[in-house]
């Protein structure tokens, strides 16, 4: 079977003799040209979109990866410096137990004695931190020792502290005796109920003792006046003093300055008039000055 197509124009006319086979064939064939074209087509922008998302991935696969390792170094380093710090304060504490230790006239090995170190094992597997964990646990037990230690040096030192002994001053010279003297102003015989230790103005006034400050300031006849109790009924006075640098309730230890020497009051020259009183009696000072 055969198909005629037949084209006429003003002065010319085409035909044309097609099979219907032909005809179907070149249908078929079209049609499947078509299909793919248009298949490869989309195929393609499928792919290329594929691998544009894929490359969008690796993109910020890498950007996370950089801020890990970023902030991976961050942590070492300041893990890093934790450490370097733990050790500078573990010295620190060795120093300051075996000098306290030396003061108690003990050996420094002798210090694991005060604590039993126990060292646990860390669960951590990064042996950076294993270290820093081990490092603060030394801590801890030297800080446990050196509390000890130091405890024990204040009960080995409270006898000390609280024993009268010494002058009150640091420069100077003794002027005049506990007793029966001239009276500076009248010439008349008068007791004398302490030492004057006299000196340059501005000289360090110091305590002869620890104890508690129970007056700080101007009293008749003794100026600037500084008056401690050392507790048993033992009281000392510093009188005549240019300024004074406690207050009356503080607590102060052997050889902590307390005034400056002056000549305030009932005085007639630059000296610290010092006076020891036990149970509300003036007794002679000069035995406790050259206590030993």
């Amino acid at each position: 079977m055969r198909l005629t197509i037949t084209l006429a124009g003003k002065q010319r006319k085409y035909r044309q003799s097609i099979s219907v086979r032909t005809l179907v064939s070149v249908t078929v064939l079209s049609s499947l040209f078509m299909l793919v074209s248009s298949r490869s087509t989309e195929s393609v922008s499928e792919d290329l979109a594929r691998v544009k998302l894929a490359q969008e991935k690796v993109s910020e696969d890498q950007a996370r990866i950089t801020e890990l390792r970023s902030h991976t170094q961050a942590q070492l380093s300041q893990m890093v410096a934790r450490l370097a710090e733990l050790e500078a304060k573990l010295l620190q504490l060795d120093e300051q137990g075996n000098h306290i230790a030396t003061e108690l006239g003990m050996e420094a090995a002798d210090l694991d004695a005060f604590v039993h170190e126990s060292m646990s094992d860390s669960a951590a597997d990064n042996p950076l931190i294993q270290q820093i964990n081990a490092m603060q646990q030394s801590l801890e037990i030297k800080s446990q020792q050196l509390s000890m230690l130091e405890s024990l040096v204040r009960g080995h030192h409270i006898q000390q502290q609280s024993q009268l002994t010494g002058r009150p001053i640091e420069s100077g010279w003794l002027s005049s005796y506990y007793g029966m003297r001239a009276d500076p102003f009248t010439g008349e015989p008068a007791m004398h109920h302490g030492l004057d230790f006299a000196g340059k103005s501005g000289e360090k006034i110091v305590a002869t003792a620890a104890g508690i400050i129970t007056w700080a300031g101007e009293r008749f006849g003794y100026g600037q006046l500084v008056e401690i109790d050392h507790g048993d009924g033992l009281i000392t006075r510093y009188g005549h003093n240019q300024s004074i640098e406690v207050r009356v309730g503080e607590v102060v230890t052997k050889g902590q300055q307390i005034a400056s020497m002056g000549s305030t009051g009932r005085s007639t020259g630059a000296h610290v008039h010092y006076e020891v009183i036990r149970n509300g009696q003036h007794i002679d000072p000069l035995p406790f000055v050259y206590r030993k």
